[in-house]
């Protein structure tokens, strides 16, 4: 297989570090393992060797594994259905599509039980037959997945052109300084740790959130989450550059005493897209999961606030 590629937005970088940190084809250790070789402006070259704003980049590499993938009978809370979609509140701690390490008891795996024709729909997509978008496996909420291949690519347009909406609701550690912010940045992983991401003034891809506060204490802070680009772990990293990391997350927050028990408290609340035949869009919401419930009666003194309260931020 093959990718092309001009370089734009480095300079006097290394190729592979090129390919992985920026292209994000694939990991340092998948690049050895894929058998990656690359040609620079039409000569074989080194992974080793630098790149520079205009150098052609052509990336040759061996497909993946293949393993094979099998509908499982796992619980499904659907939000929506109709003959072109289904829409899901996933649970957290579920991963969305089989991936080296995680190849059973997926959304997608749950969802090829359900439907039984899914498969035949996607006979190109094995492995993400109908996906649209991804959550995070720690993170839960509304989730849509397509039914037909042409369901798929008019949701996919949407997500690509960003006309969807989606808010996400999080307990952040700390006091958010302003009620209502934006965070621009670039984001790329981080060099000492390869599977974190970090803010940057230029490198990596371009990524915006706003935020608006729904309460506020010392120690803690309710937040709804818009991200305006689609970037890995980008809530969780733009968060974390203002102060304010996600409580309860085991990669950028570090470990409180003042939230024991807390696993990532971050959920895909609300989702507005539009449906194939319909002229206005959609907005599907997934209710506040046990863990935000229970903080939220734990910390009743601090917040002062129920479920309800928050659908006029959404």
């Amino acid at each position: 297989m093959t990718e092309e590629v001009v370089v734009e937005d480095v300079s006097g970088c290394r190729i592979d570090k090129y390919i992985a940190d920026y292209l994000e084809l694939f990991t340092r250790s998948q690049i050895k393992n894929r058998n990656v070789t690359v040609k620079i402006n039409g000569e074989e070259a080194k992974l080793s060797k630098k790149v520079f704003p205009g150098d052609f980049v052509e990336i040759n590499y061996t497909e993946a594994e293949s393993f094979d993938v099998y509908p499982e009978k796992i619980p499904l809370e659907i939000l929506f259905e109709n003959e072109d979609v289904i829409v899901l509140n996933k649970a957290q701690g579920v991963v969305v599509h089989p991936a080296p390490g995680n190849y059973h008891k997926t959304l997608v795996q749950g969802l090829m039980y359900y439907l039984s024709d899914l498969s035949r729909s996607f006979p190109g997509e094995p492995v993400r037959p109908g996906v649209v978008h991804r959550l995070d496996k720690d993170t839960s909420g509304v989730i849509i997945a397509a039914k037909n291949p042409g369901t798929l690519e008019f949701l996919a347009k949407q997500f690509r052109e960003k006309t969807t909406e989606k808010k996400y609701v999080a307990f952040v550690k700390g006091y958010l300084k302003k009620s209502k912010g934006t965070i621009e940045s670039f984001i790329t992983r981080d060099q000492r740790d390869r599977k974190k991401f970090t803010v940057s003034e230029s490198k990596g891809k371009y990524a915006l959130t706003e935020y608006t506060a729904v309460r506020r204490s010392e120690t803690a802070s309710l937040a709804v989450l818009s991200p305006k680009t689609g970037r890995t772990h980008q809530l969780r990293v733009h968060m974390l550059s203002i102060g304010n990391p996600i409580i309860g997350d085991p990669v950028y927050g570090r470990i409180s005493k003042s939230f024991p028990g807390f696993s990532l408290m971050l959920h895909a609340a609300k989702l507005t897209i539009r449906l194939p035949g319909e002229k206005d869009p959609r907005m599907f919401y997934a209710p506040l999961p046990d863990r935000f419930t229970t903080f939220l009666k734990i910390n009743a003194g601090s917040f002062h606030l129920q479920q309800e309260d928050i659908q006029e931020y959404l």
